[in-house]
């Protein structure tokens, strides 16, 4: 690690004062997010600066690691300033148009592939954003076919270029719709995280998020359920007898979320935890011979 006694205009140097003023804006992480935008600004993996502290950084990456540090100073998600962000197995591009995916969302990935891995089935996404979801599904269920829908015609966009980024182009669709008005199918699986902040709480969130992410996909409604609501109503209809639904959670939600949707007559099998141990993944299944279900 540099003390900063590295000649000026150099790797080390750069990385030093950067840190410095990452972690003097309170941002987790500053040496290593000051490494990540550095290598993205010289076209080297982060990885590669490490141990070459005295190399020289070129004019232009020095314009352009000065231009993310001060997006990063304002608060713009990281993920935003480098135009990607890893996700299970995947690289995502991502934009202001959708939600950045993370970490704790992987645990409806792990929630879907508990359930079984059938050679075929049909996958369907509602609020699909980057496609996220679909895709890690679809990369682990080589024989399905999936169909990803988002309110933005600008992020079913996305979602398909995530698509062909990761090769999964031929086995997945995107359209733009709200929610899944417009399909006539039924699913073997459903996936969705949708908005579920109250609105009232929306002004105290990190700055990452309340300023840069869209209001569209955190807003919930007054208490945070409004989405769940209709996915209970549409959710019988979507799914196959015997098919599976997981639903992303706010901290606090499972028993709401797990009341509306056996209203509707689907039985809820579980919860499955993220990393940090909040239920996060809601897992509930369409019971054969359920004919007479709503929808």
């Amino acid at each position: 690690m540099s003390d900063c006694s590295d000649p000026a205009g150099t790797v080390g140097a750069f990385l030093c004062r950067a840190g410095q003023h990452l972690r003097a804006a309170a941002i987790e992480n500053p040496r290593l997010e000051a490494r990540l935008m550095l290598g993205a600004a010289m076209g080297q993996e982060p990885s590669d600066l490490l141990g070459k502290a005295r190399m020289p950084v070129p004019p232009d990456a020095a314009t352009g690691f000065a231009a993310m540090l001060r997006r990063r100073l304002a608060r713009e998600p990281l993920a935003l300033i480098l135009g990607h962000q890893g996700f299970w197995t995947l690289d995502l591009e991502v934009s202001r148009v959708t939600l950045v995916p993370r970490a704790d969302s992987e645990a409806l990935v792990e929630a879907a592939l508990a359930v079984s891995r059938p050679e075929s089935g049909r996958v369907l996404d509602l609020g699909t954003g980057t496609g996220c979801l679909l895709l890690a599904v679809l990369s682990e269920w080589p024989g399905a076919f999936g169909v990803g829908v988002d309110l933005s015609e600008e992020a079913a966009h996305l979602a398909r270029r995530n698509a062909r980024r990761n090769g999964l182009q031929d086995r997945s669709a995107f359209l733009a719709g709200h929610w899944a008005d417009a399909l006539d199918a039924s699913f073997d699986l459903v996936l969705s995280n949708p908005p579920y902040i109250e609105t009232g709480a929306i002004a105290g969130l990190m700055p990452e998020v309340r300023s840069f992410e869209p209001g569209r996909a955190l807003d919930g409604g007054a208490d945070g359920l409004d989405a769940y609501r209709h996915l209970a109503q549409v959710l019988p209809r979507l799914l196959k007898p015997g098919g599976h639904a997981v639903l992303e959670l706010g901290i606090g939600q499972a028993a709401a979320v797990s009341a509306l949707a056996g209203a509707e007559g689907l039985v809820v099998q579980g919860c499955h935890a993220d990393l940090g141990g909040v239920e996060r993944a809601l897992l509930v299944k369409k019971p054969f011979g359920a004919s007479a279900l709503r929808g």
